[in-house]
């Protein structure tokens, strides 16, 4: 900002030496004009005063002495004319008459240069404090991401009709976990350009994590109508591919993004999608398997005893090492005290497809969730083990509280 108020400084000060040079050059020049002339004039007046003098004296109407003083008088009284400065009335009227234009120009681009910026510049954007902007790059992403949403709910508040603000606001509310709001934005946008694919996809996805990552009845709804209008909607088929992965049914999840990178659009992520194929297939070659147990016990971290209440909810889940890390065992537990064991078998098996034979290790993580959310959220309570072992007992201590 401070560079840009320079740059409009140094342009208002460059027009302004355009006007006032020439307006001083010309004005020397004048009084420089005017200087000659009144010293021609005083050497005129001069020689003949002073052939005057030497004609009377000539003639016998002046002494020496008389004629002498006279002559000497007579130079005395040019020195002072030639030495006196332009406080005259010609300087006066030269002054006078170079000071009004050039102050009119200057007037009238200033008025002019202001004019202008406010209606064609970014005058109001420049008004806000910069402490603001300060203030917004000290955020963490929560706070920017909150501030985001602010943003985008005054916009909408006064552009009731702006669909592209509620379509932006709703992914905003999605990204910060606020499910609701996010599926009364984008039925808002339905309302302002009806019922499209690429609208009831972001739907599908909000009732999706508002059912702790589950495809209910009514999601699958949406998910049918969607792919009726559009068969290749991006943001529906992302949804089924993801959904399918997390339930280890690879082919499924590769079907469905492959039919996404068919559809030829400009607005995928390539890459990442031929990534998540390509992590799949391998899935599918290698086949998850765990043995028949995996022990663990779990210990609160005496600082945070007091986070403790009668309504979390922990998780205690297994996942592949590699990436994408696939959870193969899960178990919930309500109404909790500490310390706790859990064993995984079979019976935890996140779908059918999972085995319980022939895998030595899995990452353990255990999730004290303060919402009972499975997904992590802020207040909540972690532990991870990235090398749990299926031969020896696995002991996690929960200290880790998510900010």
């Amino acid at each position: 900002m401070t560079l840009f108020w320079i740059a409009i400084a140094l342009v208002v000060f460059s027009g302004l030496l355009l006007i006032w040079i020439p307006h001083f050059r010309q004005q020397h020049l004048l009084q420089t004009e005017a200087s000659g002339v009144r010293k021609q004039t005083n050497l005129e007046v001069f020689a003949e005063r002073l052939a005057n003098l030497e004609q009377e004296f000539q003639q016998g109407q002046l002494e020496q002495q008389e004629f002498a003083a006279l002559k000497q008088e007579l130079e005395v009284s040019l020195l002072q004319d030639i030495k006196q400065v332009g406080d005259d009335s010609l300087d006066n009227q030269i002054q006078k008459k170079g000071l009004f234009w050039p102050s009119l120009m200057s007037i009238t681009l200033l008025a002019l240069s202001g004019y202008l910026y406010q209606q064609l510049g970014a005058y109001q954007q420049l008004a806000i404090p910069m402490q603001a902007n300060d203030a917004h790059s000290a955020m963490g992403p929560e706070m920017a991401l909150g501030q985001r949403i602010k943003l985008l709910e005054a916009e909408v508040q006064a552009q009731p009709d702006n669909s592209q603000a509620w379509f932006t606001l709703g992914h905003a509310y999605i990204t910060n976990n606020q499910y609701n709001q996010a599926i009364a934005a984008f039925d808002k946008v339905m309302e302002l350009v009806g019922v499209q694919a690429e609208l009831l996809g972001p739907k599908a996805t909000a009732l999706y994590y508002q059912a702790d990552q589950t495809i209910t009845a009514e999601t699958q709804v949406i998910i049918d109508k969607a792919l009726a209008l559009d068969p290749k909607d991006p943001s529906t088929l992302l949804l089924v591919g993801m959904d399918a992965f997390f339930k280890a049914n690879y082919p499924q999840a590769i079907d469905a993004w492959q039919l996404i990178l068919s559809s030829d659009r400009s607005d995928i992520d390539r890459g990442a999608l031929i990534n998540a194929i390509d992590a799949a297939k391998a899935q599918l070659h290698l086949g998850p398997i765990v043995p028949d147990a995996l022990k663990v016990t779990v210990t609160l971290a005496p600082q945070l005893a007091d986070k403790l209440t009668g309504t979390d909810t922990l998780y205690v889940f297994a996942r592949s090492q590699t990436q994408p890390k696939t959870p193969l065992l899960l178990t919930k537990l309500t109404k909790v005290s500490f310390p706790l064991s859990v064993t995984l078998d079979a019976s935890h098996a996140i779908n059918e497809q999972v085995n319980t034979t022939g895998l030595e290790s899995v990452e353990i993580v255990v999730l004290l969730s303060k919402g009972g959310s499975l997904k992590p959220q802020t207040g909540d309570i972690q532990a991870k083990l990235a090398n749990g072992s299926f031969n020896q007992l696995n002991q996690l201590v929960l200290e880790t509280e998510l900010k």
